[in-house]
């Protein structure tokens, strides 16, 4: 087979890479080493970014979530037996976030490739990048072959397209967080009409939302917690202790239907390129989810790789291409500032002394008191301008 971009992942990155380049006359193939069914239900993140919005509408695969996303304009921090709402519609007119999960934009671009006849293979084992300098190609199952002209690596964190870059061409930075997040999903109808950011004593909550009748939260846990451990009861009795401190407030409960602890750290890896091998999303980098970032940064790698690879097919300029990585990195530790801000501005750290829980419950006054301070949180939560601005 010969194709001009193979690309490895069909997460959101993946996916929507395909789909853009289709747009433009490119031609891709993408291997995804899951069943269909899995990566249309894999729960991750769910909050949309205004320029995320606006690409997936864009490129002609945001009919659904237009009708069935859930458009917010503020979020509530809550703290000290207090919320405060940092008011997107007042802070940053015409921006806002979407919540609808990941598993819905990746349902919605396979239904998009695949109508337009997109090549999407599952179930791909044994997938290994060659000649990344010269000519690459992959190689699949039972001694398949893919040439292609380049390969973009969007296969997360734990996939096969970062490893294959030489050792010592990367350089690593990363940080792990001394504790985890339970996550469960409910059957719920969501107590607020936002999401409720709460800094406790006890540690970190989030109420979140999927749709009008199911509900996401988030309790800060230690690192090594075991999903097992937390029965129904425990959760909801936890959740109720972190979000019930502001009176007039009561938590809704219901069935659960998921759970699951998701580990917190930041990563990135520089460059975020070698030979004709270009990384994407998670493959690239991690941010912690408090600053809903991980989605939406894939988006922008995909905005900026898909120009870069348009110019170089259209007329064989390389010049955005080589500059891909750097273009993409930019944005990408706006990103891990901003994610480890809010992350360290929310929790509790074991190692704080009574100092410092007090810096912290300054900041987070200075943050809900100051117009400047709540207007910089507001533009990086719903997302900076990108710096390509052309349409897709």
């Amino acid at each position: 087979m010969r194709t001009q971009v193979g690309i490895i992942g069909a997460g959101p990155a993946g996916l929507l890479l395909s789909h853009v380049l289709h747009l433009r006359g490119i031609s891709s193939v993408v291997l995804e080493r899951r069943s269909r069914d899995h990566v249309e239900r894999r729960v991750r993140a769910g909050v949309l970014e205004q320029g995320t919005v606006d690409t997936l509408i864009e490129a002609g695969v945001g009919a659904r979530m237009l009708r069935e996303g859930l458009p917010h304009h503020g979020i509530e921090l809550r703290y000290g037996g207090a919320g405060h709402r940092i008011a997107f519609d007042e802070l940053v007119p015409g921006r806002s976030i979407t919540v609808y999960g990941q598993q819905e934009v990746v349902k919605d671009l396979i239904e998009a490739r695949l109508a337009a006849g997109g090549d999407i293979r599952f179930d791909v084992e044994n997938v290994a990048l060659h000649s990344l300098e010269s000519q690459p190609y992959v190689t699949f199952g039972d001694g398949e072959r893919l040439d292609c002209d380049v390969i973009a690596g969007c296969d997360g964190f734990h996939g096969v397209s970062r490893p294959s870059v030489p050792e010592g061409v990367l350089r690593t930075f990363e940080r792990e967080y001394p504790f985890a997040w339970l996550g469960i999903l409910a059957e719920v109808t969501p107590s607020a009409e936002e999401l409720i950011y709460a800094r406790n004593e006890r540690g970190f909550a989030l109420h979140s939302m999927r749709s009008p009748t199911v509900s996401r939260f988030y309790l800060q846990v230690p690192p090594d917690a075991d999903a097992d451990d937390w029965p129904d009861e425990r959760i909801w009795d936890e959740l109720r202790a972190r979000l019930e401190t502001v009176p007039g407030f009561t938590l809704a409960t219901g069935p659960i239907i998921e759970k699951g602890v998701t580990p917190m750290r930041s990563f990135v890896v520089e460059p975020m390129q070698y030979g004709r091998l270009y990384l994407a999303g998670d493959a690239a980098h991690i941010v912690p989810p408090t600053g809903a970032k991980g989605l939406n940064l894939a988006v922008a790698d995909v905005r900026v790789l898909t120009e870069a690879l348009d110019a170089y097919f259209r007329d064989g300029s390389t010049a955005l291409l080589d500059g891909y990585s750097a273009a993409c990195l930019r944005r990408v530790w706006r990103a891990q500032h901003f994610s480890w801000w809010m992350t360290t501005l929310l929790h509790t750290f074991e190692e704080d002394d009574d100092y410092g829980r007090r810096l912290q419950l300054s900041h987070l006054d200075y943050v809900t008191s100051s117009g400047a301070a709540a207007t910089t949180l507001a533009e990086n939560y719903v997302g900076l301008p990108f710096d390509l601005t052309g349409p897709l």
